[in-house]
Parts: structure tokens; C-alpha cells; sequence
């Protein structure tokens, strides 16, 4: 019996660990900028109606969606560390 619970609670260390490294990619990083303040720089834009959607991408940015006030949609990626957009 100890033969086998030796590898299996081996095993369960090495899944823990990469989950754990996983979470670490589904945040943003401990000196971004507070989300508040990124979307407050987004609503500030002239063409700004609503944000449609937004959400963390493990890539390391924020994918924001937004509505103009024609009613059209616009696409960003922005920067958690300065709020601004990549290109």
C-alpha cells in the first residue's frame, strides 16, 4: 500500500503546482494599474456609450469591448501596468 500512495501523492504535488502556476496567468500582475482606473480612462474617450464587455486574458492583458455612440463596436487590449491600448 505505501508503495502506491508514494506516487500518487507525488502526483498530486506536480498537478497541484501547475494549477497553482495557471491562477498565477489568470490575474493581473501585483503593480497593475487598479481596473477603476482603466476603465475610468476608456469611458473618457469622445466616441465612449458603454462598455459591452471585458475581461482578463491569460496572454497578459485586458480585452475591453466597448460601444460608440453610433452605435458601432470597438476592440482593445490595454496594458494592466499603464491602461493603455496595444497595438
Amino acid at each position: 500500500m505505501k508503495r502506491i500512495a508514494a506516487p500518487i501523492l507525488a502526483l498530486s504535488f506536480v498537478i497541484a503546482g501547475a494549477g497553482l502556476a495557471e491562477a498565477r496567468d489568470m490575474q493581473p500582475p501585483a503593480d497593475a494599474m487598479p481596473l477603476s482606473q482603466i476603465v475610468a480612462k476608456i469611458e473618457q474617450r469622445p466616441d465612449f456609450r458603454y462598455i459591452d464587455d471585458l475581461e482578463w486574458d491569460d496572454d497578459g492583458y485586458y480585452e475591453i469591448e466597448y460601444r460608440t455612440k453610433e452605435g458601432g463596436e470597438v476592440r482593445l487590449k490595454l496594458d494592466p501596468k499603464t491602461g493603455e491600448a496595444r497595438r
